[in-house]
């Protein structure tokens, strides 16, 4: 995982001062690490019965639609506001450096559909959690939430207490 981390490109006061933002579009942009990184995913979850993977908007899209396509499943995006066309469900959550609202067709999952979601990072836990309580609303099963990056530090495993959390790399302290 250490060449992993190595590709992910850090910039500092991004995008406001005092935030250390982890670029992983330096990681997508190698062809071995983007391998790498979507086998990681890949083996994690082959033999976990997946029916459907979650990505969160936007960088959970990339890797959760290679891992849908790779598990032969369907693949589920969760949305800023306003992106859906259909009909949605929505959940407010606070960011490291604001706060956002995020959606899902309502139809999107159906009632005991084992899933996976699947993002870039964990930071404060606002985001995923929002995920995750869109997927309870719609009787999802959340098999487990993964992640390449986490950032230890601002506590994001807190807001999600109750769900397996899977990370490739950490910069902890950092």
């Amino acid at each position: 995982m250490k060449r992993l981390k190595d590709k992910i490109r850090s910039i500092p006061n991004f995008p406001i001062e005092n935030v250390t933002f982890r670029d992983i579009t330096t990681l997508m942009q190698d062809a071995e690490a983007f391998r790498e990184a979507c086998d990681h995913f890949y083996n994690r979850y082959k033999d976990k019965k997946i029916d459907k993977v979650i990505g969160i908007d936007a960088r959970g899209f990339v890797f959760g639609a290679v891992l849908a396509y790779k598990l032969n499943v369907g693949f589920v995006p969760i949305r800023k506001k306003g992106k859906l066309p259909y009909k949605t469900i929505s959940q407010k959550y606070d960011l490291e450096y604001g706060s956002a609202e995020m959606e899902i067709h309502e139809d999107a999952i159906k009632r005991n559909e084992r899933v996976v979601v699947i993002d870039d990072l964990i930071a404060t836990g606002g985001t995923v959690a929002a995920a995750v309580k869109l997927i309870e609303k719609l009787g999802g099963v959340i098999v487990e939430c993964a992640f390449i990056v986490e950032l230890p530090d601002l506590k994001g495993r807190e807001m999600i207490k109750s769900q397996n959390i899977f990370t490739m790399v950490s910069f902890e302290g950092e």
